[in-house]
């Protein structure tokens, strides 16, 4: 890359946001930003009894995703290439869409709007996307015990509130990936291919949809 730049990856869950963060942080020799979803103490609760845990949960990632993302902000931009994370801030909001009911989702904009804080803007997104069949093997695959309890039908809502944000981003570049088509993880050639078509990403909305013949 010719300049230094902030990539984050997002997608719902078990599209594979992670595992691409980090190995495109390994190719950069980049700094690597995570959510860290296993420091919330109240997300096991949230899967077990959604409705009891939703607003801690959501009000913790609040705070954690702010705190990060101010570090992260501040931070060296020409100490490293490229800065790599694996979740946009906007994200939050969406979540809370998906898993507080409306009392709570107001309380919850309330606290947002009162902390003001504006996240440094990605010069990238990259958005995966996949079937809710391929996020549930991934999910599954993977075997963290507390998303074992993730249902069908909340994947599908997530799935449905990541396209719809997406349909109409502009804040930054974005790069659409059909992420069920590939696997940049395991992969060396999807990996460079679509590493290829993250440097060439300067502006505007790009799509990366390789056909799964083309890639045996």
């Amino acid at each position: 890359m010719a300049e230094p730049r902030f990539i984050a990856i997002e997608g719902p869950i078990g599209v594979g946001k992670t595992s691409l963060a980090r190995r495109l942080a390994d190719r950069y020799g980049s700094e690597l930003l995570l959510e860290e979803a296993e420091a919330n103490p109240f997300l096991s609760g949230f899967y077990r009894d959604p409705r009891s845990k939703a607003l801690q949960a959501q009000l913790f990632f609040l705070f954690q995703r702010i705190n990060q993302l101010e570090s992260f902000g501040q931070s060296d931009l020409f100490g490293a290439t490229t800065r790599v994370a694996d979740f946009l801030m906007a994200k939050d909001r969406l979540f809370a869409e998906v898993n507080l009911d409306s009392n709570e989702l107001e309380l919850y904009d309330q606290v947002a709007e009162a902390l003001q804080f504006a996240p440094p803007q990605p010069d990238l997104v990259v958005y995966l996307q996949a079937p809710v069949d391929t996020l549930l093997f991934r999910v599954a695959r993977r075997g963290i015990n507390y998303e074992q309890q993730i249902s069908r039908a909340y994947l599908e809502r997530l799935a449905e509130v990541y396209a719809r944000f997406f349909h109409d981003y502009d804040a930054s570049p974005l790069l659409i990936v059909n992420a069920a088509s590939i696997d940049p993880v395991n992969n060396d050639e999807h990996f460079e291919m679509l590493a290829g078509e993250i440097d060439l990403a300067r502006s505007g909305r790009h799509f990366f949809n390789p056909l799964t013949s083309a890639l045996a």
